[in-house]
């Protein structure tokens, strides 16, 4: 198929050599006089292609559609397709990592919450410092407003650790009518069951060897371990507490969430707070 553009030269090229006026030429070709007078009128790319590398630079792990809300946000006046398309002339696709190919298992509905502080997912994720020895992160989320509620990190998580980290978030914004875990002892342990009894809380143990009955702290599992863990290089247990902390910080109040219609989960918490500023409870 012939460009436009392909066409253009061809009129111009029998006006030139063969003397024939604009209107001749355009019917040999087989195009309009307007299509050979027409000027391109797109807009200078290059401010968007140095600020979307910018961003691209510091947001390593976000795609075109998180970047076209941070720019929206900066006020830019662009709309999907030309940022798209300037994305891809800069070369800045997100390289996919490869991922560990699992069985297929069947799949399990799990009642979605509907509302916050209704119900929440915990579990444990493992890194490394730069000396070799291991930590441990304790993660906590809201299964409906999407926010991290902790990020506990040390190299050692008992299960009095545990009853700790949900005493201090039960004084900052109470408890939720149940949390999702897994069979790990820390959760299966007395320390847990015993605490989660005294305060009327239900612990929603999955199957074991199912990860996909929690899917809620999976999923945030795999973004915290694509956008933290692997982009960082921990000296030390002190740094790995303070990047970790900021990065808890970005993803509630700055990261856009594309299950909340790409709202930070601070941002759809937020619409869900009474006149008291209290935590709608369930």
């Amino acid at each position: 198929m012939v460009s436009p553009q392909a066409k253009r030269a061809a009129v111009t090229h029998i006006m030139q050599v063969h003397g024939l006026g604009v209107t001749r030429a355009c019917g040999l070709i087989g195009i309009s006089r307007s299509l050979y007078r027409y000027e391109a009128r797109r807009p200078d790319d290059q401010p968007l292609r140095e600020r979307l590398c910018e961003l691209a630079a510091h947001k390593r792990r976000y795609g075109y559609r998180r970047l076209h809300v941070l720019v929206k946000r900066e006020g830019w006046a662009v709309n999907h397709k030309r940022l798209f398309r300037v994305y891809q002339q800069a070369g800045l696709a997100v390289r996919r990592r490869k991922r560990k190919r699992i069985a297929g298992v069947e799949r399990q509905v799990k009642a979605p919450a509907t509302a916050p502080n209704q119900s929440w997912s915990m579990d444990f994720v493992s890194d490394g410092l730069a000396d070799g020895r291991r930590f441990r992160t304790l993660n906590i989320v809201d299964d409906f407003t999407k926010e991290c509620l902790a990020i506990e990190v040390d190299t050692s998580l008992p299960g009095r650790r545990v009853v700790a980290v949900l005493e201090r978030l039960a004084d900052a914004r109470g408890l939720p009518l149940s949390i999702t875990i897994d069979n790990g002892p820390e959760f299966a342990g007395k320390t847990l069951d015993e605490w989660a009894y005294r305060t009327g809380l239900k612990l929603h143990f999955i199957e074991p060897g199912k990860p996909q009955q929690n899917a809620y702290i999976e999923s945030f599992n795999g973004k915290f371990r694509d956008e933290c863990l692997n982009e960082h290089w921990f000296v030390s247990m002190r740094h790995a507490r303070a990047t970790i902390a900021d990065w808890c910080q970005e993803y509630n109040n700055d990261r856009p969430h594309s299950s909340l219609g790409y709202l930070t989960p601070k941002q759809f918490a937020d619409s869900f707070l009474t006149a008291d500023s209290n935590l709608v409870s369930y």
